[in-house]
Formats: structure tokens, C-alpha cells, sequence
């Protein structure tokens, strides 16, 4: 791990660079996490894949920004961050939040996606929402901060998974600043993709859990009837399937990226 400066932000920056010669899959992480969140993932998945993760601004090792910074802005990030590692394409994966930047990032730069994971991820403020008690736990970082208030508050945003396996997702992770969460949210709610998805040509994954109460599971079907070039592979966990199963998803992701 260490820091990379793009644009005058420097952000936090965890990169296996893998097999000389193959496509590095970006992770981008969900509202408040920090990169410490996919390491399930990471020891589930191919280790001569190329891996990069990062925190964005405000979130984790990496400085809060001065002002908020819209999802264009943060693809914009990823794309330097690539040029700073040397790579010209890459695979990439947006979680939960991270699917914005992911969509967006793909729709801007079309030329450097080469293969699309959205996981437990919608279309931004046009999306069907998750019932208000639910949005209600999702608009406050304290689930990070706060262990007992995820036992007791956060069972309803984590349905489909065991208690042990969400305590186990979170106890890697950073605390959470509520100035960096607040921007996040920020670019969350100015943007949607939801016009745009037919622009989107990059062969995509749509991963989504049936039981998941933060991203109602029609919106995994809707994002795969809209994008020319969708899959939609659901499972029977909640939001944090990747993370809590990752060798069964990570086999899905594998065969999706390797095919």
C-alpha cells in the first residue's frame, strides 16, 4: 500500500500488480469504506490478476478534498490514478456506491473499460429506492463507528447475511468521518446513469442479492435490460454477498472476467 497523487489529491492506494501483461481489475468501494473492505475478495480472487484499489477523498488514508467532488470527478480521478500505475485499460468494479463511479467511469471512458462489475448497485437518484427506515440507516456513517448500533440498527441493511460475516467485513475497515460520508452522499444524489445506461457498451456484470434491502433487486433488472451487454447473475445473500461468500461470487466474477 502507499499514496498516489493525481490532480493534486492524493489518495491511498493498494496495487498487486499480478502476471506481467494482464488486464488489472479495479475495485471501487462502497459508501464509507476503505479499501480494507475487499480484502475477502482479494484473497478469494486469481493472485496473478493484477488488483488496484483506493480510498477516495475524504474516506480512509485519503485527505478530504475541499470541496465535494461529483461522480464525473471521481471517474476522472480513477482515470489518472490508471495513467499514474501504467495501465491503458482495466477491468472495473463498483460495489454498492462504487457502482456510480464504475458507471460512470465507463461512460466516459469508453476506450479504457474493458470489462464491467456492478455489485449491490443501482443508477443513483434515479433508482427504485430501499424503503425509508432502511435509507434512514444509510444517510449516517455510524454503522462503521459504532458496533453496537450495527448489531442492533444495522441487521436491517445487512438481510442475507450472518451477523459474524458482517462483523467480520467491518472490522478491517477505517472509522468513518462524517464530512467525507456527507460528500460522498453529495455525488450520490446529483447523478443518475439511468438515461445513459444504453450508452454503456462494455460487456457488464450485474450482481445482485435477492435479499438485499439497500438496492431492491428490480433495479439489477432494470440496469440489465437496459445495457446492450448485460448479464444479471443474482444470488441468494444480501447487500455484502461479495464480501461474505467470496468464493462462490468470486468464482462468478472470475468465469465473467476471464470469458
Amino acid at each position: 500500500m502507499g499514496d498516489v497523487v493525481v490532480t493534486g489529491h492524493r489518495l491511498h492506494v493498494a496495487h498487486r500488480p499480478g502476471a506481467p501483461g494482464r488486464l488489472p481489475l479495479v475495485l471501487v468501494n462502497g459508501i464509507g469504506a476503505s479499501l480494507e473492505l475487499f480484502e475477502p475478495l482479494v484473497a478469494a480472487l486469481d493472485p496473478d490478476r493484477p488488483l488496484v484499489r483506493f480510498d477516495v477523498p475524504g474516506i480512509g488514508g485519503s485527505p478530504l478534498p475541499w470541496v465535494p467532488l461529483p461522480m464525473a470527478g471521481l471517474a476522472a480521478l480513477l482515470s489518472g490514478l490508471l495513467d499514474e500505475l501504467g495501465y491503458a485499460r482495466a477491468d472495473v468494479l463498483g460495489l454498492s456506491w462504487g457502482g456510480g463511479i464504475a458507471q460512470q467511469f465507463a461512460l466516459q471512458h469508453p476506450d479504457r473499460t474493458a470489462r464491467l462489475a456492478l455489485v449491490s448497485t443501482g443508477t443513483g437518484a434515479m433508482m427504485v429506492p430501499a424503503r425509508f427506515s432502511v435509507l434512514a440507516k444509510m444517510l449516517t456513517p455510524r454503522r462503521y463507528n459504532d458496533r453496537a448500533y450495527r448489531r442492533e440498527e444495522g441487521a436491517e441493511i445487512y438481510q442475507g447475511e450472518s451477523q459474524a460475516g458482517v462483523d467480520a467485513v467491518f472490522s478491517r475497515v477505517h472509522p468513518v468521518k462524517f464530512r467525507g460520508y456527507l460528500f460522498q452522499l453529495m455525488a450520490l444524489m446529483s447523478w443518475t446513469s439511468l438515461p445513459v445506461l444504453p450508452f454503456i457498451g462494455a460487456p457488464t456484470l450485474v450482481l445482485a442479492g435477492r435479499r438485499d434491502p439497500v438496492i431492491p433487486i428490480v433495479n439489477a433488472h432494470i440496469m440489465g435490460t437496459l445495457m446492450p451487454r448485460a448479464t444479471v447473475h443474482l444470488h441468494h445473500g444480501g447487500h455484502l454477498g461479495l464480501l461474505t461468500r467470496p468464493d462462490e461470487l468470486g468464482r462468478v466474477l472470475e468465469d465473467f472476467l476471464d470469458n
